[in-house]
């Protein structure tokens, strides 16, 4: 199950592990995705925390914690070659991995309709 972000991030939990990326519609917004910075192994996070930044020709923006936790991997091919998050935003273009402190977060972030129906 995937949920999703008002600020475009989107999340699949795995047990009490979850990938965080950015939505389609996100890299869409930004277009060529030049640069991405990516938080600390280790960091521990709170939701709406800053934790990375995606430069595209066009902006940056901040990419932000969708739950509290603490980051347990962050994708170095992405850090080599940002334009996976363009060419494959929710695959091989994910961002970093997160520990979820609370589980009950997720719950509270939008289905893929709902997020359809806010990104509209």
């Amino acid at each position: 199950m995937i949920k999703y972000t008002e600020d475009h991030e989107w999340i699949q939990v795995d047990g009490d592990i979850a990938t965080v990326g950015i939505t389609q519609h996100a890299q869409d917004a930004l277009g060529d995705v030049v640069f991405v910075e990516l938080p600390e192994v280790g960091a521990t996070l709170a939701q709406k925390d800053g934790a990375g930044v995606v430069e595209s020709v066009k902006a940056a923006a901040d990419v932000y914690m969708p739950v509290d936790g603490e980051i347990t991997e962050i994708n170095q091919a992405l850090v080599d070659d940002p334009s996976l998050a363009n060419s494959d935003p929710m695959g091989a273009g994910w961002f970093f991995k997160v520990k979820l402190a609370k589980p009950e977060q997720v719950d509270a972030l939008m289905d893929e309709t709902a997020y359809g129906q806010f990104a509209g």
